[in-house]
């Protein structure tokens, strides 16, 4: 860590500081790298919620993409290799032990496990009078073990979806500690209205989309568990139509995989209606392209599925996987479509009703959007996350008795 760099990253929040009467948080968020995904996504969200609301956001990572927007949005990043699974990473316990004593560091934020075994045993070390409080957020349906279970270690736990907070107290027989707070879209980006022409007529043009064709697109990364094969599967069951369909992921992230993908694409013959497209930095537009929007993770299911929500708020109608968060997030009937996991003939069967009914699709889109709108905003996570920040401190201080029931097991 450069301690220069961040003096000067604190005598810019001074002017901040002046102007806000309330107290100044320094939270600390840990996680393995900023390259892609939900829980980097989430990160920054917070991260820019602090920074905007005068408070002191500082994230470790790896690295990745995603620092440069971090580091613009007023958060401070400390580039340490916490999440890599090698003895290397103990070298990183006296440095972050020493940032939390000097920073005086008031919320340590642990995203994943490998950096949360840091984060923990650090914690851990400290005398009581100087820990931090401690939340942990599951963003997944971790495997049931002793490695896992360090994400239970939270004072507070952020549980992403009933689903997940459902997985925790079944898992590990939590009664105590855990705080639903569902992810949400960032509605001044994921808006229709916000999304100039000449933003997506610049990834029609790229990616070669006909305006006389209904686009069908699944975005995310390319991973068996997001079920790519088994939407290509469906996508063939369906090939007498007349559609373009557009798979929206990192090609380099997963090159064995998307390899795979290739050869089922030619091995059906459908090299003219599917496209892997790669990376994608300005989703709201790539999103304005579809007509309906595919989620079909198979083998683990989505603790949330902000894919869906992000088309949603798009007034895009979804077709998502009965299992995990879409089932609390696409309402069949009324927003999108439900489908067995795994089950290409079923994913086909739905792909086919969407495509066969233009005024549904409306309809569902339409709702989707006003569901967004209501439940899964950005800015309610936000606030909700911080809220919650603050109920843990006062708890940890002795201010509220009924929050007090969160820190019993830690003291």
């Amino acid at each position: 860590m450069c301690e220069k760099t961040l003096q000067l990253y604190e005598d810019l929040l001074e002017e901040k500081k002046r102007k806000n009467a309330g107290e100044i948080l320094t939270v600390v968020q840990m996680l393995p790298e900023l390259e892609s995904g939900g829980v980097e996504r989430g990160t920054l969200e917070i991260g820019k919620y602090l920074a905007d609301n005068n408070h002191r956001s500082i994230v470790i990572s790896a690295g990745g993409r995603m620092v440069t927007q971090l580091e613009e949005e007023g958060s401070y990043h400390i580039g340490w290799k916490v999440g890599a699974k090698s003895p290397l990473t103990i070298k990183y316990l006296l440095p972050l032990r020493r940032l939390l004593k000097k920073e005086k560091v008031d919320v340590l934020h642990l995203r994943s496990r490998m950096p949360a075994w840091v984060g923990y045993l650090v914690w851990k070390s400290l005398p009581k009078k100087d820990r931090p409080v401690l939340v942990t957020t599951f963003h997944g349906f971790y495997s049931v073990n002793s490695y896992s279970a360090i994400m239970t270690k939270g004072m507070g736990i952020i549980a992403i979806s009933k689903s997940i907070e459902q997985h925790i107290r079944q898992a590990y027989g939590i009664d105590q500690g855990i705080e639903l707070i569902f992810r949400g879209v960032d509605k001044d980006k994921f808006d229709p209205d916000v999304v100039s022409p000449e933003r997506i007529e610049r990834y029609r043009k790229i990616w070669n989309i006909s305006s006389e064709k209904p686009v069908i697109m699944l975005p995310g990364r390319l991973t068996r568990l997001k079920g790519q094969d088994i939407f290509i599967q469906a996508l063939a069951r369906i090939q007498h139509y007349d559609y373009q369909a557009l798979l929206v992921g990192d090609i380099e992230d997963n090159p064995g995989f998307a390899a795979e993908l290739s050869e089922l694409i030619r091995g059906l013959h459908l090299e003219k209606k599917i496209s892997m497209v790669g990376h994608c930095d300005d989703m709201p537009a790539a999103l304005m392209l579809a007509d309906v929007v595919v989620s079909a993770s198979s083998n683990e299911p989505e603790a949330f599925g902000r894919t869906s929500i992000e088309a949603m708020a798009m007034g895009k109608p979804v077709i998502a996987t009965a299992h995990g968060g879409s089932l609390e997030t696409v309402k069949p009937k009324k927003t999108g479509w439900l489908v067995e996991p795994g089950e290409a003939e079923k994913l086909a069967l739905a792909l086919e009703e969407a495509l066969t009914s233009p005024e549904k699709m409306r309809q569902f889109g339409a709702a989707g959007k006003a569901a967004v709108n209501s439940t899964f905003t950005m800015k309610t996570m936000c606030q909700r996350t911080l809220d919650f920040y603050h109920k843990l401190i006062a708890s940890q201080r002795g201010f509220d008795k009924e929050a007090a029931a969160y820190s019993t097991r830690f003291n």
